[in-house]
């Protein structure tokens, strides 16, 4: 469908319908656009225009009534209009980015912070996924000896985990030995992720082909291990829409919320290919997503390319406030975007 066709006179009169629609969930007539918003265009030719914008698939009319509403065509040229101008109040930044400077520097506030920020200000459903280190990557392991041939082995990945375990050695190793092998391997390994460091063949010392054994095995399970844990909140906002309170379909948007699994698959989906801080906008489930059929999305990806990346969303009616909730899912996919990279940096 080519926008491009639209007159601007039609461009104005969708954006306002739209808008209308959105504060007040009924369908639209000419005369109330008239009314309203003080146009100087009689109600017949609005009446034409809204019959050419329907013809078009950019607005529907609901059986029962002489107004309009939106098609999900209609929603995608608003919200291709709005991508780029909607702008959170600094007021509003302010008060989040202190909200998240006053948490205590720990992922699971921030988690459940921004999930709880992102509820608030869209009044819709949010979901936050935990940065997950796509690659551990190597950054140095300390071995010290503690008693007899046990051997405490702390290894610490460059996204700021940390993993601790006990060794036994075959036969006890001096302090002297152990801290010799653990420079050789950091100076080996420093910055090189789980496959860089399994495909080294040239291990001449046995004790350095143990560790390095080891250090495989705890990379590989810090990975599965922050496979991004989701947090959700603000169901109660969602509930209380007509959408969700008259529909089957609402409903069966809110039951993904208790299966962490395919809402996991499809941020997953969606934001595989976006860049960080990138917006998608996904409505009536863009024909991909049955359960979405009724509603929108808008979610964003966040954190350090290659190190730990994350995803959050807001979930609403079709007619959701893509004007608030927009600029909202932006800047706070930039905030923890910061706090990833400063946690990573060591700041």
């Amino acid at each position: 469908m080519n926008m491009a066709n639209l007159t601007e006179r039609q461009k104005t009169l969708l954006l306002l319908l739209i808008r209308d629609y959105i504060d007040t969930a009924q369908p639209v007539g000419s005369k109330r656009l008239v009314e309203h918003y003080h146009l100087d265009i009689s109600p017949a030719t609005i009446r034409n225009e809204m019959a050419a914008l329907t013809e078009m698939g950019y607005l529907r009319q609901p059986h029962t009534s002489a107004g309009r509403v939106p098609s999900e065509e209609g929603y995608r040229y608003f919200v291709s209009q709005m991508m780029h101008n909607a702008e959170l109040p600094e007021t509003v930044q302010h008060t989040i980015s202190h909200q998240f400077y006053q948490a205590r520097p720990d992922v699971e506030q921030w988690m459940t912070l921004a999930a709880s920020i992102l509820a608030h200000q869209s009044q819709g459903v949010s979901v936050v996924t935990a940065p997950h280190t796509q690659q551990a990557k190597y950054k140095h392991v300390e071995l010290i000896s503690t008693q007899g041939r046990q051997v405490l082995m702390v290894l610490v990945m460059a996204g700021g985990e940390v993993s601790q375990q006990i060794l036994t050695l075959a036969e006890p190793v001096s302090q002297e030995r152990l801290s010799q092998t653990a420079t050789r391997l950091n100076n080996l390994l420093a910055g090189l992720a789980v496959d860089a460091i399994s495909a080294f063949s040239v291990r001449p010392d046995a004790l350095d082909q143990d560790v390095m054994t080891l250090i495989l095995q705890d990379m590989r399970n810090t990975i599965s291990r922050t496979s991004g844990e989701l947090y959700t909140d603000g169901l109660n906002n969602v509930l209380a829409e007509p959408e969700f309170s008259e529909s089957d379909d609402g409903r069966r948007a809110l039951k993904l919320f208790g299966e962490p699994s395919t809402l996991q698959e499809l941020l997953a989906r969606t934001t595989t290919n976006s860049n960080i801080g990138g917006l998608q906008v996904l409505i009536g489930g863009e024909g991909e997503w049955d359960e979405l059929r009724q509603c929108s999305m808008v979610i964003a990806r966040y954190g350090v390319p290659g190190m730990a990346t994350g995803t959050l969303g807001v979930l609403g009616p079709m007619r959701m406030s893509y004007a608030r909730t927009i600029p909202t899912v932006r800047y706070v996919a930039g905030l923890l975007s910061d706090l990833v990279n400063d946690t990573i940096s060591g700041e």
